[in-house]
């Protein structure tokens, strides 16, 4: 456990701090999230050479008290842009209520992960950004114990005021163009968890206002004069490219103004969405098949003859599995299925670009804003520093805006038509021209000797990438004395990446399924299997092994203690399951009743061990989102394709959770000052293997495919 009272190193030498005095008075003070600023960044800074739109590294306190934090990493719903500056504002001990929040622009000079992905971005800021708070508060202590000719050791703070014993007192305002004179100080103290003031306390999402009365938030919303709106014709299928087209119907069409070739596209620009999508219906294309057109049929087949060949890769061998499996007494072998699944995104993809001989000048929603400026310049041929890169909120990312695609077509299209272009998606491009969840079967074996698992072999196959070996550490990694994990890969022409939780989205449903079946084979509990199992890997010295075996224990035995486990009720069925993964353990219990025979989850019980809750409010919000998309995409969601098109462009063919379907999800966190861990996707892995096994309970039927509608027979599942 950390121990909150040392002190950090010196941020003068780190160069975590910057400060100068506003020329309107107040202090801006310069943080780096995640590493040193850069060697040539040296206070003061002249403010009077810097655009004031780039102040995304700082921290403003004017002086009437007021405290605008710059959140520099984009926000896709996960409440980075509320609970980051959380962290800044505690340390400086300032009233919330004083502190503004505005979004900051890419700035590469003093971020190193300005990124959403991974659940990481207040794992990676928690204590960078409490040094930063901690910093600037103890320099405005020090600015007032000068200014009364007391010792700093003799001031306190509360709400951005400055006390000293013997009653005097002055407000962060008063002090500030003092203190951003001072020497940044050495060594600072970090808050004790039991003193905090807004870590820990419910604080609403700062954009909330904004969002619910429909005020100019998100990429859909951003406009510039003159600019453009485009949709972009794309090949049709996977495969495909583009032969000729006739634009003479696009171009008669009333607000389109141009239509322009771009490599293997065409672009439809005009004064209005509406008109550039009637533009865009009206093109006449002809399209030639490049490579092998590829359906859902060729990739199951595929699949099934990667797993069953022997092009394996090996990421992961403890001990000897195969002398294990000759020596065993029982084996239990299951093969379980996942398709391709698109991220439908709420905001389809689009981006705004102004690319001009002074700058290129971008906004939009994007999860990596750094690595897309990178691409941006090199496409155009241009210097990374012409790159003005600002982000939006985002209705939603998941991993697909993690690919910046749709800000190349932008740049590309801009730079062509020496204008500013907005372009669009439709819903129809987003499921068609997407990134997809790659398509996956896992075949999961164990062997039994003498009543006990004595080994277990994992194989992936799947298209377009696998596992890292990171997750090959993940449980029951070291829980088993012969364990091995293979990956294969087919390669083709359909565009995978990441999506929500990679692969552990469906890789836990599998083991946790697999292991449900593996307790009522060897006639064990299922839940004091898991502990027994955790127990032998405490005390390890294995360094590979990511999870605390304590830790998930304790998870375990919450979801079990909260869901009223085993105590039957009449017609309720229970399923459970636990997983690590984003550095967080969670375990869920799921219930299921049958109401003419069709499986209902009514209820998810969810226990969390993801450090600190910074703001419980939004940690809740992750939870209960993280199990819903669970659920959801485990019981309906299918993306298939035959002759290389997906079959499924828009929500009338593609199923997702309804309202009415979703359960009550009850959650409880375990309660404790570890750092943070990750929360944006823990909690979707585990929830499809806890309603698996609840349906099993209820029906007999166990599921080894998704979506679950499959393995039943059922064309409709009530949630």
């Amino acid at each position: 456990m950390k121990n909150y009272k040392n002190t950090v190193p010196s941020l003068s030498r780190r160069g975590f701090l910057q400060t100068s005095v506003l020329a309107g008075g107040g202090m801006l003070i310069g943080f780096n999230l995640f590493t040193a600023c850069k060697n040539n960044v040296t206070p003061p800074v002249d403010l009077s050479q810097l655009d004031y739109n780039n102040f995304n590294a700082f921290i403003k306190i004017s002086n009437e008290g007021k405290v605008t934090i710059f959140s520099p990493n984009p926000e896709i719903g996960q409440g980075v842009k509320t609970s980051m500056p959380m962290l800044i504002a505690e340390e400086l001990d300032v009233a919330w209520k004083d502190v503004y929040v505005k979004q900051g622009v890419l700035d590469s000079e003093n971020y190193t992960r300005q990124v959403a992905g991974g659940s990481q971005s207040l794992r990676k800021s928690w204590e960078p950004l409490r040094q930063t708070g901690a910093t600037a508060r103890q320099m405005l202590i020090n600015a007032a114990a000068a200014r009364w000719g007391v010792a700093a050791s003799e001031c306190s703070t509360e709400a951005g005021v400055v006390f000293h014993s013997s009653g005097k007192k002055l407000g962060y305002g008063a002090l500030v163009n003092e203190a951003a004179l001072l020497e940044v100080p050495e060594n600072v103290q970090l808050k004790e968890p039991k003193n905090f003031r807004i870590i820990g306390q419910e604080i609403g999402n700062v954009d909330i206002d904004k969002i619910v009365t429909g005020k100019p938030l998100f990429g859909l919303d951003y406009k510039s004069p003159g600019m453009q709106y485009a949709v972009v014709l794309r090949p049709p299928a996977f495969g495909q490219a583009l032969v000729s087209f006739d634009a003479s119907d696009a171009e008669q069409v009333n607000g389109v103004n141009q239509v322009i070739q771009f490599g293997n596209k065409i672009a439809v620009l005009g004064n209005t969405t509406w008109a550039v999508i009637k533009g865009k219906k009206a093109l006449k294309a002809i399209w030639k098949e490049e490579t092998v057109l590829e359906d859902s049929a060729f990739h199951h087949k595929t699949l099934f003859g990667l797993l069953n060949g022997k092009k394996f890769k090996t990421i992961r061998k403890d001990g000897d599995v195969a002398t294990a499996f000759k020596q065993a007494d029982k084996i239990l072998e299951r093969t379980y299925e996942s398709p391709f699944l698109p991220h439908n995104c709420m905001e389809p993809m689009n981006f705004y670009a102004n690319v001009t001989d002074e700058k290129v000048h971008l906004v939009g929603p994007i999860q990596t804003p750094e690595g897309t400026a990178k691409k941006v310049a090199k496409l155009l041929n241009r210097e990374v520093k012409d790159i003005h890169l600002e982000m939006t909120r985002m209705g939603g990312g998941f991993g697909r805006r993690l690919y910046g695609d749709f800000v190349l077509e932008a740049a590309e299209v801009s730079n062509l038509t020496k204008k500013p272009v907005k372009i669009v998606f439709t819903r129809e491009d987003d499921m068609t021209a997407g990134t997809y969840r790659p398509s996956t079967k896992y075949q999961i074996a164990a062997s039994i000797k003498d009543g006990e698992i004595n080994g277990y072999h994992l194989k992936e196959a799947a298209v377009g990438g696998n596992m890292s070996s990171t997750i090959s550490n993940f449980f029951p990694a070291g829980a088993i004395e012969n364990y091995q994990v293979d990956v294969a890969n087919y390669r083709g022409n359909i565009t995978t990446g990441a999506w929500r939780a990679p692969y552990t989205n469906f890789l836990a449903f599998a083991e946790q399924s697999f292991f449900d079946e593996l307790a009522m084979t060897l006639k064990k509990d299922r839940i004091q299997m898991h502990l027994d199992l955790l127990e032998k890997v405490k005390g390890t010295t294995d360094k590979s092994i990511q999870y605390s075996p304590e830790r998930f224990q304790a998870v375990i035995r919450m979801a079990v203690e909260k869901s009223n486990w085993g105590k039957k009720v009449k017609g309720v069925y229970q399923g459970f399951s636990a997983y690590y993964s984003h550095n967080t353990h969670v375990a869920e219990v799921a219930e299921v009743v049958l109401k003419d025979g069709i499986p209902q989850v009514t209820k998810v019980t969810c226990a969390v061990d993801c450090g600190v809750l910074v703001n419980p409010l939004g940690a809740e919000n992750q939870v209960v989102g993280g199990v819903i998309d669970g659920i959801g995409h485990a019981m309906y969601g299918e993306l298939s394709f035959k002759n290389g098109k997906p079959q499924s462009q828009n929500f009338d063919k593609y199923r997702l959770i309804r309202m009415g379907e979703t359960p009550r999800v009850d959650v409880h966190f375990i309660q404790n000052n570890i750092a943070p861990t990750g929360l944006g996707e823990p909690t979707l892995p585990p929830a499809g293997g806890a309603v698996a096994n609840a349906i099993f309970a209820a029906t007999g039927s166990r599921m080894t495919r998704q979506p679950f509608i499959k393995n039943l027979g059922a064309d409709k599942i009530i949630g």
